[in-house]
């Protein structure tokens, strides 16, 4: 595994640290996310994309249904990117954001934090 890049944005108080890593097995993803729990462990969510040669995978992390992982994924697909992971640790800073507000954020902290790949 590579870490490619990072990133934070901040939206309404809310802090969103973005990871890229170029992974080279499924069995690193599992040992990235518990290293960034343990690194970020007042984080309230860690959602997560993936997509390893033909295997995808997302998760929402507790965030309502389809806000966090499908923006992350849709981000990797249009930029037709394989092997590789972008996990996405929100800080909550007190304002909801809304399903609207949440997959603008976390699609747009999964564009900023891929760019370094694809420009």
């Amino acid at each position: 595994m590579i870490l490619l890049n990072t990133v934070i944005l901040e939206v309404k108080k809310s802090k969103f640290v973005g990871y890229y890593y170029k992974i080279d097995s499924i069995e690193e993803i599992e040992s990235i996310l518990v290293s960034l729990k343990k690194a970020h462990k007042k984080a309230r969510h860690l959602p997560y994309a993936y997509k390893f040669g033909s295997m995808l995978k997302k998760s929402d992390d507790k965030e309502p249904t389809n806000t966090a992982g499908v923006p992350i994924l849709n981000i990797i697909e249009k930029k037709q990117m394989d092997n590789v992971l972008i996990v996405i640790v929100r800080y909550f800073g007190g304002v909801k954001l809304g399903a609207g507000g949440l997959i603008r954020s976390y699609g747009k902290c999964a564009n900023l934090v891929s760019e370094k790949e694809n420009r």
